[in-house]
C-alpha cells in the first residue's frame, strides 16, 4: 500500500511540473497594429492600457492569406515615393499595402491596384517634367468645361471624364440608307478593346414604315462583352424602376406603341387577303410611329445628361430614356464619344464637364489651406473624412468654401481629409496633386477609384483617426454633402463616447438580390435574410474604441471585408458588439440621406451651388433652411 500510494504521489509531482515548465517558456509576441501597417519599421509598444477588456476578436475558419498583386510593389515602393514634404498626401496611404494583400480581397482589387501602378508611374513622369520645365503656361488648362465637335465629326475626346450634370448635345438628321445609328461613351483604351460605358443604339422604322422602331441601351466590356440590353418601346410587363425619379422609357411612347402594336396585328389579319403592297397597314404604322422621336430626314436635338443614379435622354425637349450605372461603367470613367451609322451630324456639344481650380488666380488659397495639425500629441474632437472622386474639382472647393470654414475646422478643433482613389486620366491625377499640394486636405488611396472599393476609403479613414491625427471621434461622409458641424459637436456632447453609432440608422434592412440593381448581394457574400443594424454613408459617427477595433480586426484579417461600405461599418460594429461591449445606436433623421429638410444635420445630394447657398442662408440667416 505504501509503496502504492509512493508512486502516486512521485507522477503527481512529474505532471505538475511538467505543466509549470510549459507555461514558464517564452510565449511568441503578438504583432501589434503599428507593426502590421508598417512591416519594416522599428517600433515601441504600444500600451495596452487603451484595450479594452476582454477584448477578442472573432476569425474566420479559415483566416484569408497574404498575395502579392500585380503592381503592389511599385505603389509601396520607397524610391517611388516623394519628398517629406509633398508626402503629406499619401500618410494614409503608406499604412495600407497589407490590407490591400488579403485573398478575400474586395471585386476589382486587382484591378483598381494594376492600373494605380500605372496611373502612379504616368504622375510621377508628369510631376518631374514640370518640375524640369522653366515656367509653366497658365492659358493651358488640362481640364476643359466644354467640347465641341463640328464638320461632321464622328467622335471626339472628353478630357477629364464626366461628373454629375455634365451633358453631351448632338444635333443631326437621321439618314434612311442606313436601319439607324449608335452614340456611345467610351472608356480609356488600353491594351484591350476601350470599354463601352453607354451604347444608345436608334433603330428606324425603315422604308414605309415597314418595322417598329425602337431605342437599346447596354454596355459592353472586353472582359465580358454586352450586358443585359434595355428596350425602349417595351413590350410584356412595363419596367416600373425608376432612376432619379425619372422613368425608364418614357411612358407615352411605350403605351402608344403597345396598344398601337395589339391594333397592328388585327389589322394585319383582317387585310390578310388584300393587295400585298401593304398600303393599310404601312399607314398605320406611319401613326404608330409619329410619336418616336427620331424619324429618317428630321432634324433631332438629343441630350445625354449625367445624374446621380444614371443617364437619361432628351430629345426634341421631351425625357425618352434612363439608364442606370453599372457597376465598374460610371460616368468618370468616359474618356470620348462615338457617333456610328445612319447620321449626318451638324454639331456635337459637350458641356458641364470637370474644372479643376486656378491654382494661381486663387486669392483666397491661404485661407482655405488646412490648418496645421502640429501638436500630434493632442487629440482631435472630430475627424471627417470626406469620399470623394478624382474629377470632382468643383465639389471639394464648394465645400472649402462652406462649411469647411466653421470655426472648429479652422482652429484645429475638428480636421477634414478628403479621400480620393487615383484616376485612369492622367491629366485628372496631375490637377488633383496640384489641388493636394495646395490645399494639404487630400489624401490619395493606392487603388483607382472603383465604386466596390470604397469599404477600403473607409478603413483609411479609422486608421487616420487612431494612428495619423488621433480622435475622439470619427466621422464619415460624402463630397455632395453639407454638413453642420457647429452641430454635430453639439449633440456628441450628449453621447457616449465609448461604443457609439450616430447617424440616420437602419435598424431592419435586407439584402438586395436583384442581379441588376447596383447594391446587388450575392448570397455568398452574404448568406444571411438581413443585414445588422447600420448608418446610411452619407455621414456617421463612430466612437475611437470602435474605429481602434476596426483596424486592429483588418491588421489580424478577422473582419469580413464588404464592397458596401456602410453595411460592412454595420457588420464590423455588430462584431464589437459580441466581443468587446454594447453599443449605442444613437439614430437622428436630422441626417437626411437623400436631399434636404429644415432643420437638418445633414443634407445630401446637394450641387456645389445649393452647397454654398446653404452656408450662406447659415451666415445670413443662422437658420438650417434648405435650398431650392
Amino acid at each position: 500500500m505504501k509503496k502504492w500510494t509512493g508512486g502516486v504521489l512521485i507522477i503527481g509531482l512529474a505532471c505538475i511540473l511538467l505543466v509549470s515548465y510549459s507555461f514558464i517558456q517564452k510565449q511568441p509576441e503578438k504583432q501589434s497594429s503599428y507593426e502590421f501597417f508598417h512591416p519594416n519599421q522599428e517600433h515601441t509598444n504600444f500600451s495596452n492600457s487603451e484595450q479594452p477588456k476582454g477584448e477578442k476578436l472573432q476569425t474566420f475558419v479559415k483566416r484569408p492569406r497574404l498575395i502579392n498583386l500585380d503592381g503592389l510593389n511599385y505603389l509601396f515602393n520607397s524610391t517611388h515615393m516623394p519628398k517629406e514634404e509633398e508626402g503629406k498626401p499619401l500618410l494614409a496611404w503608406g499604412q495600407m499595402r497589407l490590407l490591400l494583400s488579403r485573398s478575400d480581397s474586395l471585386p476589382m482589387t486587382a484591378q483598381g491596384i494594376k492600373e494605380a501602378a500605372v496611373a502612379w508611374k504616368e504622375l510621377q513622369s508628369t510631376i518631374d517634367e514640370n518640375r524640369a520645365s522653366k515656367f509653366v503656361d497658365n492659358k493651358e488648362r488640362n481640364c476643359s468645361f466644354s467640347v465641341i465637335s463640328m464638320n461632321n465629326a464622328t467622335s471626339f475626346s472628353i478630357p477629364c471624364g464626366l461628373i454629375e450634370d455634365s451633358s453631351i448635345t448632338v444635333i443631326a438628321i437621321p439618314k434612311g440608307n442606313q436601319d439607324g445609328f449608335q452614340i456611345e461613351f467610351v472608356g480609356l483604351k488600353g491594351k484591350e478593346e476601350a470599354d463601352v460605358i453607354l451604347s444608345y443604339n436608334v433603330v428606324l422604322s425603315g422604308n414605309n414604315f415597314t418595322k417598329e422602331p425602337f431605342i437599346a441601351q447596354n454596355t459592353w466590356t472586353y472582359e465580358f462583352g454586352w450586358g443585359k440590353e434595355e428596350r425602349c418601346p417595351t413590350h410584356g410587363s412595363p419596367n416600373n424602376a425608376k432612376v432619379d425619379g425619372l422613368v425608364k422609357c418614357n411612358e407615352q411612347l411605350m403605351g402608344s406603341s403597345l396598344e398601337e402594336n395589339s391594333t397592328s396585328k388585327q389589322l394585319i389579319v383582317n387585310n390578310k387577303n388584300k393587295s400585298s403592297n401593304g398600303s393599310d397597314v404601312s399607314g398605320h404604322n406611319n401613326h404608330m410611329v409619329s410619336n418616336f422621336p427620331f424619324l429618317d430626314g428630321s432634324l433631332f436635338t438629343a441630350t445625354i445628361w449625367v445624374g446621380v443614379e444614371g443617364f437619361h435622354t432628351t430629345v426634341n425637349g421631351r425625357h425618352e430614356t434612363s439608364f442606370a450605372y453599372r457597376e465598374k461603367l460610371e460616368p468618370w470613367l468616359v474618356s470620348g464619344v462615338r457617333l456610328k451609322g445612319g447620321l449626318h451630324i451638324i454639331s456635337t456639344l459637350a458641356k458641364g464637364l470637370p474644372v479643376s481650380e486656378n491654382l494661381d488666380m486663387a486669392i483666397d488659397l491661404e485661407e482655405l489651406k488646412a490648418p496645421l495639425i502640429s501638436n500630434k500629441s493632442k487629440r482631435l474632437l472630430l475627424l471627417i473624412g470626406v469620399f470623394s472622386s478624382g474629377n470632382n474639382f468643383e465639389r471639394r472647393m464648394a465645400l472649402r468654401r462652406s462649411w469647411m470654414k466653421y470655426e472648429a475646422v479652422r482652429s484645429g478643433v475638428v480636421a477634414v481629409r478628403f479621400f480620393i482613389g487615383l484616376h485612369k486620366n492622367k491629366e485628372v491625377n496631375f490637377e488633383l496633386w496640384r489641388e493636394a499640394q495646395a490645399y494639404q486636405d487630400v489624401q490619395l488611396m493606392p487603388f483607382v477609384d472603383y465604386y466596390s472599393l470604397l469599404t477600403l476609403k473607409t478603413i483609411a479613414i479609422c486608421i487616420m483617426g487612431t494612428k495619423i491625427f488621433p480622435a475622439k471621434y470619427i466621422m464619415k461622409t460624402d463630397d455632395d454633402a453639407f454638413v453642420r458641424v457647429d452641430e454635430i459637436l453639439a449633440s456628441l456632447k450628449t453621447k457616449t463616447s465609448d461604443g457609439l453609432l450616430y447617424g440616420q440608422v437602419s435598424l431592419d434592412s435586407k439584402p438586395q438580390r436583384d442581379k441588376d440593381n447596383k447594391w446587388y448581394i450575392s448570397t455568398e457574400e452574404w448568406p444571411h435574410e438581413s443585414y445588422p443594424p447600420w448608418a446610411h454613408g452619407p455621414g456617421y459617427v463612430i466612437s475611437r474604441d470602435i474605429a481602434k477595433f476596426i483596424v486592429r480586426g483588418h491588421h489580424e484579417r478577422s473582419l469580413k471585408l464588404f464592397k458596401l461600405e456602410d453595411v460592412a461599418m454595420g457588420i464590423w460594429i455588430e462584431e464589437f458588439k459580441k466581443h468587446v461591449r454594447e453599443v449605442q445606436y444613437e439614430n437622428d433623421e436630422r441626417f437626411y440621406n437623400a436631399g434636404c429638410e429644415p432643420n437638418y444635420i445633414l443634407a445630401h445630394y446637394q450641387n456645389p451651388r445649393m452647397v454654398l447657398c446653404l452656408w450662406e442662408k447659415m451666415q445670413k440667416e443662422h437658420k438650417p433652411d434648405c435650398c431650392d
